[in-house]
């Protein structure tokens, strides 16, 4: 809360800083203005006119001889300046703000309370589990995990609601705290892989990679694993281990399955390009 409330202050002087400095810029400027003497007398001629002073020629006439003068005036500068005490004003009103705020915080805000209306939610969400979105079911496994910091199961579930939720690395750090109370956990390390592959924008990274490896080297059955190996050593352009991670996942798959067809077609075609 202390850290809170130095940065809000820092915010307000920055901010207090910047009105300053643009009000400064203002004052400080200058503008040209153009007297308004001949200005005037076009006016004067052109009443005369309407009351019938001067005739159509003696008025284009003298308009004429007004307008050579105004082209010919110089233009003023003026300088606008800033009283003495507006920079005194501003910063006063500044504070006052400020102050209104945090005095209305103070009545009816609740420092150091967590978000109750959220707390609830999640007591709401604990008691209908079947009818949640993964997001939810994260943040019921994560009171969970809180809760029991060593439950494994717990979580591998926050991994899982977390990566269904679009929060890759939200269930790559769930997975790694699983791993490291249970390291010898296959399907883990697949997942952590698959996780690290999602933030990753799809590539499989060194760190992915490794999580891979270590996911069959536990259990060559892990054949999800094997599939992101097979595609990053097809991406540089190491046919032989994408055949050899390819071939077991094909295999397990139903000859009708559409992704058999396509991993079989990806290993024809690079067989051929090599």
């Amino acid at each position: 809360m202390v850290v809170l409330w130095i940065l809000a202050g820092l915010v307000s002087a920055i901010a207090a800083l910047m009105v300053l400095t643009a009000a400064r810029r203002g004052a400080d400027g200058t503008r040209l203005e153009q007297p308004d003497l001949a200005s005037r007398e076009l006016d004067e001629l052109d009443r005369m006119k309407a009351r019938g002073l001067l005739s159509d020629d003696s008025w284009s006439a003298a308009r004429a001889e007004a307008g050579r003068r105004v082209l010919a005036t110089p233009a003023v500068e003026t300088v606008e300046v800033a009283g003495r005490n507006d920079g005194r004003w501003v910063l006063g009103s500044i504070a006052l703000t400020g102050a209104i705020a945090l005095g209305t915080y103070a009545v009816f805000g609740a420092p150091g309370l967590p978000d109750q209306a959220y707390e609830r939610r999640v007591d709401a969400w604990s008691n209908s589990l079947d009818t949640l979105e993964p997001a939810q079911i994260a943040a019921v496994v994560a009171r969970v995990v809180k809760a029991q910091p060593n439950d494994h199961q717990a979580l591998t579930m926050l991994g899982a609601a977390r990566f269904e939720a679009g929060d890759p690395l939200g269930a790559a750090s769930a997975f790694r705290r699983a791993l490291v109370l249970q390291p010898e956990d296959a399907q883990s390390w697949a997942r952590l892989g698959e996780a690290l592959v999602r933030s990753q924008q799809g590539v499989v990274g060194g760190d992915a990679e490794a999580a891979f490896r270590r996911a069959i080297r536990i259990d060559p059955g892990q054949l999800g694993a094997r599939f992101f190996l097979g595609e990053a050593a097809l991406a540089r352009d190491d046919v032989a281990e994408t055949r050899a991670m390819w071939e077991p996942l094909i295999a397990a798959l139903d000859p009708a399955d559409p992704r058999r067809t396509s991993l079989e077609q990806q290993l024809a075609n690079a067989s051929v390009a090599r």
